[in-house]
């Protein structure tokens, strides 16, 4: 009989043999899963090492540090507190509670913006805003904060996808729009230049324009805005009418020209005197526009508050009267949102700093270090289980948790110097979290690779074949934890997105370094004479498992039945258990066999 390379003899009723070089008789599968494991290995390597070359730039420029940022909880930093007052014509008056919260969720939307993370903004005694966060704040934060919020209304010129145009589909050069006369009004076509439809192409509205672009914008000429909710690109004319010209906003239900409700919510504006000649002229331009050619961009004006789009309507009719409606796909949420900006985000509104301090860290380094000793206690506990139970495979778990370590340690620290991200406490549980998590998909790995060897596999086959197996079952629960650290990034507030954050960036980081380590190390090492002969300290020795060969030596297979036939132990000990009679069915039976063989002495007679 001839044998495969892959399998494994012995003598009947005893071990497997074991092939003393397990890769000598490598086909052309083997060598192509050889060579896809060293591909893998080196691309985390080359990925390791770009990571590194960048902090290790970013540190000796002085551009960043080694280590993470930390959260206001972790580091301290800066309290400044805000006395609002109202400008122009409502100078003198009193500031409204309505009117401090919305500038609390402007000088939020602002800070934020600019990339300072885990900073606290809030009301105090109802007068004042207080701001707190990590660091130093910068001039340019500091100017972003005091400044009023500016609203404006524009007419749309054109629109485009947020996308940047691929240099294929651009317009060329000699194709450019070239003004031809002086603009007749903000919605002349002529006040794209060259230069400013460049800027349109290019512009990427994916993802948030610095606070510093958005104020460059001169309200005098056209120029490109975006919209982060519709995800559109927007080229815009000189401004209409400024914000402060809202007499008011609400919202409700929408209804027809003879009161009857249309089933969905509405946002109503209502301008002052003199912003309501002004959007008459304005309407008018617009809706003949829209009557003269459907589906025309300039038929639409967009709102903007801070230099982005809020909402771009289309003109339906002609408003002389100052009172305009809003409609569309609104939820309740939605429409209510969109009134408080237009009824408060042209606040005539300025902030003067009255006082600013350094103030120390609310849970400070003793919690820190809690949280960090809390973290080797918890690697130590997995390191000791992993070499417990697996023996020197243990060492393949305990190499991945360090490279998933490093990974993230580099994610971290890269974040905090582009995105300036920053690690709270809760940040750091979240680590803590992903260390069982992470090992939990190696478990799962070496479990399923330990059960093809129970099936009578050689240790190279079980790994390709236990690999295929918990490939599906790994994918499945990251994607799991990824949904989850998403939903409760996005729904959660304050410290606990740090929470969500980190879990979700160490389930990409466990992914990586199980893809691209884990299981190439795994195929290596199944090719060695030691941990491919099922070492005995190996984890993968086949006769501590209790496998049973396929070829059992004098020319006899296992039987049919024989071994463990690729079941799980879990399934195998439900077999048994239902294979085997109930503990107290043998007594009864013994009990009426005896009393089925006496007799009484009549019946001996």
């Amino acid at each position: 009989m001839a044998l495969t390379p892959d399998k494994t003899s012995g003598s009947s009723g005893g071990p497997p043999a074991r092939d003393a070089r397990p890769g000598a008789a490598a086909g052309p599968g083997v060598r192509e899963a050889l060579s896809t494991a060293r591909r893998s290995l080196v691309g985390l390597l080359v990925l390791a090492a770009v990571l590194g070359g960048i902090l290790a730039w970013g540190a000796g420029t002085d551009r960043t540090g080694w280590g993470p940022k930390l959260a206001l909880d972790l580091e301290g930093g800066t309290q400044m507190i805000l006395s609002p007052s109202l400008q122009g014509e409502d100078a003198g008056q009193e500031v409204t509670p309505e009117q401090l919260d919305q500038a609390v969720e402007i000088i939020r939307q602002r800070v934020d913006g600019s990339g300072v993370a885990e900073a606290e903004i809030a009301t105090q005694s109802g007068d004042n805003i207080v701001v707190s966060m990590p660091g130093v704040p910068s001039a340019q934060t500091r100017e972003l904060i005091q400044t009023s919020a500016q609203m404006q209304f524009r007419p749309v010129l054109t629109t485009a996808p947020a996308e940047v145009v691929p240099e294929d589909q651009r317009v060329p050069e000699d194709e450019l729009p070239e003004p031809a006369a002086e603009p007749a009004d903000s919605s002349d076509p002529n006040w794209i230049t060259p230069e400013l439809y460049r800027e349109f192409e290019t512009t990427d509205c994916t993802s948030p324009q610095p606070p510093e672009e958005r104020e460059r914008q001169d309200a005098d000429s056209a120029v490109v805005a975006c919209e982060p909710e519709t995800g559109t690109k927007y080229l815009l004319g000189p401004v209409e009418i400024q914000g402060t010209g809202i007499k008011d906003a609400s919202y409700g239900t929408a209804q027809n020209a003879t009161g009857a409700s249309l089933n969905q919510f509405a946002v109503n504006l209502q301008f002052g005197p003199e912003a309501t000649e002004r959007f008459r002229v304005l309407s008018e331009r617009l809706y003949g526009i829209g009557a003269a050619s459907q589906g025309d961009p300039r038929s639409q004006f967009a709102i903007l508050l801070d230099g982005q789009v809020v909402s771009a309507p289309q003109m339906n009719a002609v408003i002389a009267d100052g009172q305009a409606q809003i409609t569309g796909s609104f939820t309740e949420e939605q429409a209510r949102f969109l009134a408080e900006q237009l009824k408060y985000g042209a606040l005539p509104m300025s902030f003067e700093i009255q006082s600013e301090q350094q103030i120390s860290a609310t849970l400070g380094a003793d919690q820190l270090r809690m949280g960090i000793l809390a973290g080797i206690v918890g690697l130590v506990l997995v390191c000791v289980y992993s070499l417990f139970q697996y023996r020197l495979l243990g060492l393949v778990t305990i190499s991945s948790l360090v490279v998933a370590g490093v990974l993230t340690w580099l994610a971290i620290t890269l974040l905090g110097w582009s995105a300036n991200y920053r690690l709270s406490l809760a940040g750091v549980a979240g680590l803590i979290v992903a260390i069982g998590q992470t090992a939990d998909s190696f478990i799962v790995y070496f479990e399923r690779i330990r059960d093809e060897i129970r099936s009578g596999r050689s240790i190279p086959a079980a790994v390709h074949h236990g690999w295929r197996r918990a490939r599906q079952t790994v994918l499945a629960s990251k994607a799991v934890n990824l949904l989850a650290a998403g939903v409760l990034y996005f729904v959660a507030v304050g410290n606990v997105r740090g929470f969500a954050f980190t879990l979700g960036l160490t389930a990409i980081a466990d992914l990586l370094v199980v893809f691209l380590f884990t299981h190439p190390v795994m195929v290596l090492l199944a090719r060695t004479g030691y941990f491919g002969g099922g070492g005995r300290h190996s984890g993968l020795n086949p006769e501590s498992l209790d496998a049973v060969p396929l070829y059992r030596g004098a020319g006899r297979l296992r039987e049919p039945g024989a071994g463990h036939d690729g079941l799980t132990i879990a399934e195998r000990r439900r077999r048994a258990a239902q294979a085997a009679p109930p503990p107290d069915e043998a007594p009864e039976d013994a009990a009426v066999g005896a009393s089925s063989s006496r007799r009484t002495p009549e019946e001996n007679a």
